[in-house]
């Protein structure tokens, strides 16, 4: 049974991540009927449907989804032992995959680049935007191969290395009663009206565990996916929020002050734990920890 579905599953792996089976069949460089053909016999060899019709597309069934999960992790040894391969034999032509969070996109990630091309001018980089959440499937899946994102102390899935701690400033409209003040207890921002990231985003639950902390639960008006949003939001008189500070230059209609006591969120480059890096990766592995002035 495993050597009969083993060709099969990267079929299943590409459903899951919501594509249709014409664009699965195309990414696996198959014909569309032969991707019908291979989930229909799984379907008859597993004695369960993998896959149902709905609507006018076709999507998982439990069983399909139970089956490609258990997959994943071998998948993603698979497609990293394949690539460092090939990249051993011409490590000209390696290729990095780099998910990091969105906050990181506007100066440190283009900087951290930017060096590391002029040094290594054929090497191709994927890159992938996305919350703390969708940055951590994304490397525990095998989708990429380094990360930038929040530390996550006793996991042990992961290598991490913190490079920095980020501070957490109260950001707030250039005309509030506040926006004069050197320093923000959060207790005083308790009676605001707040904008903030959608409930579930890692950086929502700290700000809430903030809050919570100082004695009060922050009163959410507005609610974004993206850091840069919610800024704008502040920038528009909606509300303050808490969010790490800006990076790049802050809007003209926005001031963000230091909290007191400081508050501050860990910075750390991950990987997966028992991967073999492949040389491109290590060598941008070793570039950004050198940056940092890490050992």
């Amino acid at each position: 049974m495993v050597a009969a579905l083993a060709p099969r599953l990267m079929l299943l792996a590409l459903m899951l991540e919501n594509c249709n089976v014409t664009e699965a069949a195309d990414r696996l460089g198959i014909p569309q009927p032969t991707a019908s053909r291979w989930l229909a016999q799984m379907g008859r060899e597993l004695d369960a449907p993998v896959v149902v019709k709905s609507g006018r597309q076709v999507r998982l069934t439990r069983a399909g989804e139970h089956l490609v999960r258990s997959a994943v992790s071998a998948l993603a040894d698979l497609r990293s032992g394949c690539r460092q391969l090939i990249e051993e034999r011409d490590p000209g032509r390696g290729q990095i995959t780099f998910a990091f969070l969105h906050t990181m996109g506007q100066r440190r990630v283009p900087d951290l680049l930017r060096v590391f091309r002029r040094r290594h001018p054929q090497v191709r980089f994927v890159l992938a935007q996305g919350s703390g959440e969708e940055v951590l499937v994304q490397l525990e899946t095998g989708q990429c191969d380094l990360a930038l994102s929040t530390h996550h102390p006793g996991d042990l899935q992961f290598e991490q290395v913190v490079l920095d701690a980020q501070p957490v400033v109260a950001t707030i409209p250039k005309e509030h009663w506040l926006a004069q003040r050197s320093h923000i207890r959060i207790e005083e921002l308790a009676d605001e009206q707040f904008v903030g990231l959608k409930a579930g985003f890692s950086f929502r639950n700290f700000t809430d565990d903030l809050c919570s902390g100082s004695g009060f639960i922050p009163r959410l008006a507005f609610e974004g996916e993206e850091v840069d949003t919610v800024r704008r939001l502040v920038a528009a008189g909606l509300g303050v929020a808490l969010l790490p500070a800006d990076e790049d230059s802050v809007p003209d209609e926005v001031v963000e002050i230091p909290l007191n006591p400081g508050v501050f969120r860990e910075i750390a480059l991950m990987w997966r734990a028992h991967d073999s890096l492949a040389p491109a990766v290590r060598e941008f592995r070793d570039h950004v920890l050198q940056t940092y002035h890490i050992s």
